[in-house]
């Protein structure tokens, strides 16, 4: 019987710590900040949605990027258009490359569908750039699937566009008949003024873009996320196997999801600041503690990673570093949950508000210090 992979990182949706700097997200949106004073909830029927989801809703996300509503199927978010790319391109045990570290479920449902995986390893040391070369060699005739995600979770590093067109270049050499799929989950949580950069989703009809509101719009109860493709046969089939494992979206998350993205100009200004604020604490707190971290500046979204130095931590004062973090109820993201070196972790600076945020680091200072001094 297949297995779903245990993997650690399901911790994120029990009770929160009183620190916690291991979420990806920045703050919950609240009801009253969509709902207002108007009677629009009186309308919405609550029978079944549509399989491919609300016209209104498809429109909406096809204009963030820059797409036909025909070329939208909505999900119950993200992780289901993960699901089910994998399973209707994979399923068979069909071979599949993964750029690693990686949100883990992007990686076990791939395994848990029975795909031959094959992973390129991204280096923290060459601050998580993908080369398209060494991905190239990762191909051959059975490949069905390429799976990235930019900016990358747990690095927030971004695939260049030109990275972009040379390994659509290289699978069309290989394997021309495979589908990249690009997560861009995070595209925009941008910093302050920063811009966003435009979609992947009209680089070739060979690519397949995901997304969410989970991330960028702060609404991760609402579970609506989406894959957008120009290749009919695979939409089509992204309908069906929608239909066969849920029917089909929540009308009220689909009404909420709508609300979101209509009054997305207005609350991603104030999150991109309130993002950029939280990226400069972070920085400010590394080159404080550059004698005992290093880290990657993320390019986009609410989440770096940070390394502990190797001169300051052995592992036996990496394993004392995460065991003092959960004695003061603070976490973050090990480096374990995404495939990465233990000695790396996901550090995430948009959920917390800035005296907040101070506070947690605070408490990662005094925890360093502590694992150091007592590794001496």
């Amino acid at each position: 019987m297949p297995q779903f992979i245990k993997n650690d990182i399901v911790s994120l949706v029990d009770d929160a710590p009183l620190h916690d700097l291991g979420e990806s997200v920045g703050p919950d949106l609240r009801l009253g900040e969509l709902l207002g004073a108007d009677g629009s909830w009186k309308e919405t029927r609550l029978g079944y949605a549509t399989a491919a989801g609300a016209p209104a809703l498809r429109a909406a996300i096809a204009d963030l990027h820059g797409v036909g509503p025909e070329d939208v199927v909505v999900t119950v978010g993200g992780i289901h258009a993960l699901f089910l790319l994998g399973y209707i391109l994979c399923g068979g045990g069909e071979e599949a490359v993964i750029a690693t570290p990686v949100f883990p479920p992007a990686r076990d449902t791939l395994v848990s569908v029975g795909a031959k995986l094959h992973a390129l390893r991204l280096s923290f040391d060459n601050a998580y750039q993908l080369d398209p070369d060494a991905l190239a060699h990762l191909l051959s005739p059975a490949t069905r699937l390429v799976s990235l995600a930019s900016p990358q979770n747990p690095s927030g590093v971004a695939v260049p566009r030109a990275t972009l067109e040379k390994v659509l270049s290289a699978m069309a050499a290989r394997c021309p008949g495979a589908f990249l799929l690009l997560d861009e989950t995070y595209r925009y949580a941008v910093y302050g003024d920063d811009s966003v950069v435009p979609s992947a989703a009209t680089m070739s009809p060979q690519v397949v873009v995901t997304g969410s509101l989970s991330k960028c719009y702060g609404v991760p109860g609402v579970r609506v996320g989406w894959a957008i493709t120009r290749n009919k046969e695979l939409r089509e089939q992204l309908v069906m196997g929608k239909f066969s494992t849920v029917i089909s979206n929540s009308a009220i998350d689909e009404m909420v999801g709508l609300r979101v993205l209509r009054k997305a100009d207005e609350m991603l200004g104030a999150r991109r600041q309130r993002l950029g604020e939280g990226l400069a604490r972070t920085a400010a707190w590394v080159e404080r503690n550059r004698a005992l971290v290093e880290w990657v500046r993320p390019d986009a979204g609410a989440l770096c990673c940070i390394r502990l130095r190797a001169d300051a931590f052995d592992s036996a004062a990496v394993a004392r570093f995460y065991a003092a973090l959960s004695r003061r109820n603070a976490r973050v993201g090990n480096g374990d949950w995404f495939g990465d070196d233990p000695r790396v972790f996901r550090v995430g600076f948009g959920l917390l508000a800035p005296r907040e945020l101070d506070a947690a680091l605070d408490v990662l200072t005094e925890t360093l210090h502590q694992a150091r001094l007592r590794a001496a």
